[in-house]
């Protein structure tokens, strides 16, 4: 965890400070954690609703379910373990882009 011992503080109109409270809001962060992102050059994407987390569920279950059959017919011998293993990746890709582009901070333009 990284120490964070110098404070700043500024001065907002009431337009200001609500706007920055929506913001922070939306993008699920506190309004310090949203001003260090865009400080960074980060630009926090707004929090995903309830349908992403369904999704990214659905996906892991769907990744558990793969690892299971894999188990099994591994320990009985009849699998093509090197087309399972591409599939596999190919679902974590999917996992980790969905990440991107619902979660995770664009770099600012």
């Amino acid at each position: 965890m990284q120490i964070r011992d110098i404070k700043k503080q500024t001065w907002m109109n009431k337009s200001e400070a609500l706007s920055l409270a929506r913001k922070a809001k939306k993008a699920g962060l506190t309004e310090a954690a949203l001003i260090r992102s865009l400080v960074s050059g980060y630009e926090p994407k707004e929090k995903p609703d309830d349908r992403f987390y369904d999704v990214m569920r659905q996906l892991s279950a769907i990744g558990n379910s793969m690892n299971q059959i894999a188990r099994k017919a591994n320990s009985l011998g009849f699998i093509d373990a090197p087309e399972y293993e591409r599939q596999a990746g190919l679902l974590q890709q999917f996992q980790l882009e969905v990440r991107r582009h619902f979660i995770l901070p664009g770099k600012a333009k």
